[in-house]
């Protein structure tokens, strides 16, 4: 199943698990795939990218000083008012201002980012601090909007999940980490904030979904930053989850069948009397002393015809 049949699949659940949930520590597998947008579309050229290879979406301006960008860019905005500006800033992606694949992609962002809004009736008591020093296993959690530091440690399988939701305000942090232990995966997080995102000199892990701006200033972040209004990134290397599609290897030439030993003996002349040189017999060694038979009539053999 291709990435974006997975990724269309798993909105899906994602959609329902948000109408149902009702307690923070749920377990949210079918959270999964998150990290992505779920529609496909175009590439400049023609050439079809899934959406979920962007790892970067603003609505109308991204900005990328002395950083990196592994992944593709897009904005929902078309120029003059959509733009991407780059300053010592590697992109191994594509930039799409405004075309196709950003506007199909926008707008799957913004059907998660819906999705996992919360609704009147959820259960999920607001964690308050710098969450520096905690450990989480695989769930569902709301924190408060204070300003984050220190190590938050995400510990649980590969195949673990964390939602975190930032409501009310906005996410900010400062020399904040996240690490993954256990096996634990960064693609596998999701931080949905209902304002701003400002992360600086911070080791982020996870997609951000944000309700308003993102801004990092140096530091790291693996996974995918998407944004109801600008991104701006400065000294940060941004990992987008599913990366830069890779090109199609070219087959390699079929090797010639090599032809049946017995074949090669019959043509080679070296048959040795024993082997049969018709193609349509298998190489049997059959000695002119065998057994006995018991067959009437066949010379050759001990007791043979008479």
């Amino acid at each position: 199943m291709s990435i974006l049949s997975r990724l269309t699949a798993r909105l899906a659940v994602v959609a329902s698990f948000a109408a149902l949930a009702a307690a923070c520590n749920t377990d949210s597998k079918d959270l999964t795939g998150l990290s992505g947008p779920t529609m496909s579309a175009h590439r400049q050229g023609g050439a079809s990218a899934a959406a979920s290879d962007f790892a970067v979406l603003a609505n109308a301006a991204v900005t990328c000083t002395d950083g990196t960008i592994i992944g593709d860019v897009g904005t929902f905005q078309a120029t003059p008012t959509g733009s991407f500006t780059q300053t010592t800033c590697p992109l191994t992606g594509t930039a799409h201002v405004g075309d196709a694949a950003a506007i199909a992609a926008f707008h799957a962002f913004l059907t998660s980012y819906t999705a996992l809004a919360p609704k009147a009736g959820d259960v999920c008591p607001i964690i308050t601090g710098t969450l520096a020093g905690q450990t989480f296993a695989p769930g569902v959690y709301c924190v408060s909007a204070e300003a984050k530091t220190g190590v938050l440690t995400l510990d649980g399988p590969a195949s673990g999940t964390w939602t975190f939701k930032v409501a009310p305000g906005a996410f900010t942090g400062t020399n904040f980490s996240v690490v993954m232990a256990g096996g634990a995966q960064a693609c596998n997080v999701t931080w949905w904030v209902d304002a701003a995102t400002t992360m600086t000199d911070s080791d982020l892990k996870g997609t951000i979904l944000s309700g308003a701006g993102i801004t990092l200033t140096r530091g790291t972040l693996v996974g995918n930053a998407y944004a109801k209004a600008d991104v701006t990134i400065t000294g940060t290397a941004v990992t987008g989850c599913e990366g830069t599609p890779k090109a199609h290897k070219p087959h390699k030439p079929h090797k010639p069948h090599k032809p049946h030993k017995h074949h090669d003996k019959c043509n080679q002349g070296v048959g040795n009397g024993r082997e049969h040189c018709d193609p349509g017999h298998s190489n049997h060694n059959h000695s002119s002393n065998d057994e006995d038979d018991g067959t009437p009539g066949n010379p050759g053999r001990k007791g043979g015809g008479k």
